[in-house]
C-alpha cells in the first residue's frame, strides 16, 4: 500500500488493517491504529510504519485512546516465508527473551549482525526493538486486563527487571504502569483468577470469525484427560519452554466492543506467558485476514454459497508443533475416532500428570495429562499403539528423531524446508508433509488434494475429480488455498460418512 491507500484507510477508520501498520503524528508525538476515533490528522503531519517498534524508535508513543498494541497481529508473518517473516514469527513466541538475538539469528540462519540490517531495512527496527515493543504489548495487556501484582506482569512480559519494565511502559505509553491500569476500563471487570499462576486475557481478532467450526473443530479430536470441549469452548494442558500450562479458551457471546477470545492460563513459570499467547493465537487463526480469504474463495461461483453460509473460516493450528506430527502419523488412513483412540491410549500410558495448581480444582478428573515427550513415545509406542506394525514403527522413529534433535518443526522453517525433512522419513509421504505444514507452521496456502474427504468434498461442490485437474483448479485460490481445503472439508462432512484417511 503507499501512502494514499493508507491515508484513505485511516479517514475511513477501517478496523481491517488494525495490526498492518501504525499511523504517526508529527504534531502529536504518538502514534495510532489504523480505526482510531480521532480526528483526522492532516497529511503532512502523517508518517506511517510498518511496526509499532518503528515508530518507538522514531520517538512517538502510543495512543491512550485507541490502544494500538491491542490489535491482532499482521496476516504477512503467516504468508511470507521471508526472514522478517520467519524472525517475526519467532520474536511473537519469545525466542529473544529465551535466547537472545544471537539464538534468533541463528534460527533463521543468518549472523546477527545481517538479521538487524534486513529487519531496519524491511521493518524499521531490529530485533531488540521488536523484541521490546512485544514485551511492552504484553505488559499492556496484563495490566489493563487483569489485577496482576505490577513485578508478576513485569516477569511475565519477559523482562528482567522492574526498573526496565517501568522504564519501557512509561516510554510505549507515555504512562506508569499503575496509571495504565487505573485508565482501562476492562480492570475492573477482569482480575487474577484465583489460583495462583492464573491470568484471564482477551485476545483480539478480525471479523468474520467461524466460531462454532473453529471450536468445533477440535470435540471430536480432543483426547481425554488432556483436552476437553464445549459449545464454543476448548481447554487442555500443553508442555511450554519452562514448564507445564493450561490453558481454557472461549468465545463469548457478542454484546459489543471489540471481538475477542477470552484465555485463562495457569502456568508453572509465569515466563511462558509469551509463548503462550503466541501459540494460542496460531492454534485459532487468531491473526488471519478473513476478508481477504473470504473475497478470493467467493470469486468461484462454486464456493459462493459456502462462503456466504460461513465467514471467516479458519485453519486450526496447533500448540506444539512436535504433537501435530505424531497425531497426523496416527491419523493416516484411519477415522479421526481411531486416531483418537490411538492417542488416549498414548496420554493415558505416558502423559506426565499436571499439578492440582495448574489444572485447577474443577478440571482435575478431565484433564490432568500433558502429551507425551518424544523420548517416551519413542520407547514404549510399539507396547502401546495397536495397529499396523509399519505406522507403529514410523511414530517410533519419529519420535526418536524429535527426542535427539536431529528432526526439528519450527516457526524459522520455510514450507519447503519442512516438506523435504519429512517425506524423507520411511512411512511418511504428502499427505502427511502437507497436513503438518498447513497446521504446525500456520501455512495459508496448503491444499491437500491427496485427502479423501477433500476429494469428496471437490466432488460435492462440483469441481474437478482428477488429481491433476484439482490441483489445477485450487491453483485460482493462491495464496489461500489452506481455507479452500477447510471449506471442501467441511462440504463432505455434510454429504458422506466418515471415511480412511480423514483429517486428525
Amino acid at each position: 500500500m503507499d501512502f494514499g491507500e493508507r491515508y484513505r484507510v485511516i479517514e475511513s477508520r477501517d478496523a481491517r488493517f488494525d495490526g498492518r501498520f501504525v499511523t504517526a503524528v508529527r504534531s502529536t508525538g504518538i502514534y495510532c491504529r489504523p480505526s482510531c476515533p480521532a480526528r483526522t490528522p492532516k497529511q503532512a503531519n502523517v508518517t506511517f510504519y510498518p511496526t509499532s517498534a518503528a515508530a518507538h524508535l522514531a520517538g512517538y508513543r502510543a495512543c491512550k485512546r485507541c490502544l494500538p498494541e491491542a490489535t491482532p497481529g499482521s496476516p504477512e508473518w503467516n504468508l511470507r516465508e521471508d526472514v522478517a517473516a520467519r524472525a517475526m514469527r519467532l520474536i511473537a513466541d519469545g525466542v529473544v527473551e529465551r535466547d537472545g538475538v544471537d539464538g534468533l539469528s541463528r534460527r533463521v540462519g543468518y549472523s546477527a549482525r545481517q538479521l538487524n540490517r534486513i529487519l531496519v531495512a524491511e521493518l524499521g527496527a531490529g530485533p531488540i526493538a521488536l523484541a521490546r515493543a512485544h514485551r511492552a504489548q504484553n505488559a499492556r495487556t496484563l495490566i489493563t486486563g487483569t489485577t496482576m501484582p505490577m513485578a508478576d506482569v513485569a516477569f511475565a512480559a519477559g523482562f528482567t527487571s522492574i526498573r526496565q519494565f517501568n522504564d519501557t511502559v512509561a516510554e510505549v505509553f507515555d504512562l506508569t504502569p499503575s496509571a495504565l491500569r487505573s485508565r482501562s476500563r476492562t480492570a475492573s471487570m477482569s482480575g487474577a483468577s484465583d489460583a495462583a499462576g492464573s491470568i484471564r486475557l482477551a485476545l483480539p481478532y478480525r471479523e468474520p470469525l467461524d466460531i462454532d467450526g473453529l471450536f468445533g473443530w477440535f470435540a471430536p479430536r480432543a483426547v481425554p484427560g488432556m483436552e476437553a470441549v464445549g459449545p464454543r469452548r476448548y481447554a487442555r494442558t500443553v508442555r511450554l519452554p519452562h514448564g507445564a500450562a493450561y490453558v481454557d479458551l472461549s468465545a463469548p457471546e457478542r454484546t459489543g466492543g471489540r471481538p475477542r477470545i477470552d484465555a485463562v492460563a495457569r502456568f508453572e513459570n509465569l515466563a511462558d506467558l509469551p509463548a503462550l499467547l503466541s501459540r494460542v493465537r496460531r492454534l485459532l487463526d487468531l491473526d488471519a485476514d478473513p476478508l481477504a480469504v473470504d473475497a478470493v474463495l467467493t470469486g468461484d461461483e462454486r464456493l459462493s454459497s459456502e462462503v456466504a453460509q460461513v465467514p471467516g473460516i479458519r485453519v486450526p493450528g496447533t500448540l506444539d508443533a512436535g504433537e501435530m506430527l505424531i497425531r497426523a502419523l496416527l491419523g493416516q488412513q484411519v477415522t479421526v475416532s481411531s486416531a483418537r483412540t490411538q492417542l488416549t491410549r498414548l496420554v493415558d500410558a505416558l502423559g506426565e500428570e499436571v499439578p492440582l495448581s495448574i489444572v485447577g480444582e474443577d478440571a482435575a478428573d478431565t484433564r490432568r495429562r500433558l502429551f507425551p515427550t518424544p523420548t517416551a513415545i519413542a520407547e514404549r509406542a510399539h507396547e502401546i499403539l495397536r495397529g499396523p506394525a509399519a505406522r507403529t514403527d514410523t511414530v517410533r522413529r519419529v519420535a526418536e528423531a524429535l527426542a535427539d534433535g536431529s528432526l526439528t518443526i519450527d516457526l524459522s522453517d520455510t514450507r519447503d524446508d519442512v516438506t523435504a525433512r519429512l517425506t524423507a522419513i520411511r512411512g511418511i509421504g504428502p499427505w502427511t508433509a502437507d497436513y503438518v505444514v498447513m497446521r504446525a507452521l500456520g501455512h495459508p496456502d496448503v491444499f491437500v488434494r491427496r485427502d479423501v474427504a477433500i476429494r469428496s468434498g471437490a466432488r460435492t461442490l462440483g469441481f474437478a475429480d482428477g488429481d491433476k485437474a484439482l490441483a489445477a483448479e485450487a491453483a485460482a485460490f493462491a495464496p489461500w488455498r489452506s481455507y479452500l481445503s477447510m471449506h471442501l472439508w467441511r462440504a463432505a462432512a455434510r454429504t458422506s460418512p466418515p471415511t480412511p484417511k480423514e483429517h486428525a
